[in-house]
């Protein structure tokens, strides 16, 4: 054998002594993740990391339908007509007038939001969801739509009072804009737009609004959580569709009843939390029952669900894309 034939051999060996090495690394690296994923604090702890990371991808791309919803909701308040606006027309003012990431302005408030909203309610639900589903088997029984009712309404109420803060301060970046110039604050960032409505309201101005927020997550967590929940249960054991499917089935169905039921507090809430006291001190509306009584008396019931269609386009593809990736992210980390 030659010199340059025992040289090959030797590089050929090493080679492949490297490759099984790394191999060897790679399933030692993956069992020690396994292992750690299946910790009893990192089982407790992924539905809330999960439903987070889900959330925030989510918002991340129907950020500028949301910028659009609320400009369309403060719209011609306390007019019964107002004037006549469409998603398309308030996007290409926010455009004409700055620029196209314009239409992202507060998206640092969403993330927020949703690292500590969504991470809460979809990690809750989850939670009781557990909690109820083991109860009912031990009773020989499967769970029901009441107990999915249940979980999506108090894992909702828990984290909309959580998350007020942050939704607070998107409200609040995303009407600046329709400010006159000089009282405008111009946020830099969520950090800034807390750190001063704290200072000039008071940290107790960080929870304005919170009863139709809570009351809003509460009925956008029994249309989306409870009925995709339903609705999966429904399409698994009556229909022929593959998983993939009965997700993206389960949370289309699931957009539609979030957005119905929550609407209303939706719109009640952008307005409380956007308004601030004028110059005789007092502030437009006294609460939620006053700002519902108010809104249906001077601009009509129907104003309540002005902008369905881009609350719904806002909502369907948040809702699908959360639930759609917080299920991938369960599957990966089963």
């Amino acid at each position: 054998m030659t010199t340059g034939t025992l040289k090959q051999a030797a590089e050929s060996a090493r080679s492949k002594g490297s490759e099984v090495m790394g191999a060897v690394r790679r399933s030692e690296t993956g069992k020690q993740v396994a292992d750690f994923i299946h910790t009893p604090y990192m089982r407790a702890a992924l539905p809330f990391i999960n439903g987070g990371l889900a959330g925030m991808v989510a918002t991340t791309v129907v950020q500028p339908v949301d910028m659009v919803k609320v400009r369309i909701q403060l719209a011609g308040e306390g007019t019964a007509g107002g004037p006549k606006t469409s998603p398309f027309a308030v996007a290409r003012q926010i455009v004409a007038s700055g620029k196209v990431m314009d239409l992202y302005t507060g998206l640092s408030a969403g993330l927020l939001r949703q690292a500590v909203y969504t991470t809460a309610r979809l990690g809750f639900f989850d939670t009781f969801m557990g909690s109820l589903t083991a109860r009912a088997n031990e009773q020989g029984r499967q769970i029901g739509f009441k107990e999915r009712a249940t979980a999506g309404l108090t894992a909702g109420g828990i984290a909309a009072m959580i998350g007020n803060p942050a939704d607070l301060a998107l409200i609040r970046m995303q009407s600046d804009g329709l400010k006159p110039l000089a009282e405008r604050k111009n946020y830099k960032s969520v950090i800034d737009a807390l750190s001063s409505i704290a200072k000039s309201e008071g940290i107790g101005a960080l929870w304005a609004g919170a009863a139709p927020t809570v009351a809003r997550a509460m009925a956008l967590n029994f249309g989306q959580l409870a009925f995709f929940s339903e609705a999966k249960a429904q399409l698994k054991q009556n229909t022929d569709l593959n998983p993939r499917l009965q997700t993206l089935s389960a949370s289309a169905i699931a957009g539609f009843f979030a957005s119905f039921f929550s609407l209303p507090f939706d719109f009640v809430k952008t307005r409380l939390q956007k308004q601030q006291r004028g110059p005789d001190g007092k502030l437009p509306y006294k609460g939620m029952v006053d700002c519902f009584t108010t809104v249906a008396r001077k601009e009509g019931v129907l104003r309540f669900y002005r902008g369905f269609g881009t609350y719904y386009v806002r909502i369907a593809p948040h809702a699908m894309v959360t639930l759609i990736v917080a299920d991938y992210l369960g599957w990966l980390t089963k």
